[in-house]
């Protein structure tokens, strides 16, 4: 089932998320249903609070970069098979010199800026099957990483703007605040209960 998501000026896009166990109620049906509605709206990753669930779940797919002629074919082989869920993950360590890449995100349509992020991240996580894992991720699949991970901590990436960026996004934030967008998956706007 495709899930609304859950738009721009939602609190629970604010909140830090809180871990999950095994026994989470219809688990596997909310995995599938998120797996649903991230490839619904041709999206490379999506977080829990993303559907309005404050929980530390996340799912990354990275296949749509993989078309990037840019790139080697051991970079483009690695993006296309990079498929991952993360559960109660935890960034250990991130390394290297900032690297801007231009990001967007399903919850703020229509709006993509440069964002600096360090090129390596060491994560702590569990998978599907709450099995626990402690890996290195680098280039564009941490990146996605740490894009999912910022929401489950309560942080969009506006927030790493500079506030002269901020200022000039401001009056197009406030319009999907208010649901004047027009987006071609479905959607959940503050103060309203549903709308496509």
């Amino acid at each position: 089932m495709i899930l609304p998501i859950v738009a721009y000026g939602d609190p629970v896009l604010k909140k830090k998320a809180k871990d999950i166990t095994p026994e989470y109620p219809e688990f596997e049906t909310l995995l599938k249903n998120m797996h649903e509605t991230m490839y619904n709206a041709s999206g490379v990753g999506l977080a829990a609070p993303q559907v309005g669930l404050p929980i530390r779940l996340f799912l990354v797919d990275t296949s749509p970069f993989a078309e990037d002629d840019e790139l080697s074919s051991e970079e483009q082989e690695e993006l296309k098979n990079f498929k991952q869920v993360f559960i109660n993950a935890e960034i250990l360590d991130e390394e290297g010199d900032e690297w801007p890449f231009n990001e967007g995100c399903l919850s703020i349509p229509d709006v993509r800026e440069d964002v600096f992020r360090k090129p390596k991240i060491t994560i702590k996580y569990q998978d599907e099957n709450f099995d626990s894992y402690t890996k290195q991720f680098d280039g564009l699949i941490a990146r996605v990483i740490q894009h999912e991970y910022d929401h489950i901590e309560g942080i969009l990436f506006t927030e790493k703007l500079s506030s002269l960026k901020k200022r000039l996004i401001k009056g197009r934030l406030a319009n999907i605040s208010k649901g004047k967008i027009h987006v071609d998956y479905k959607m959940r706007f503050p103060n309203q209960k549903k709308r496509r």
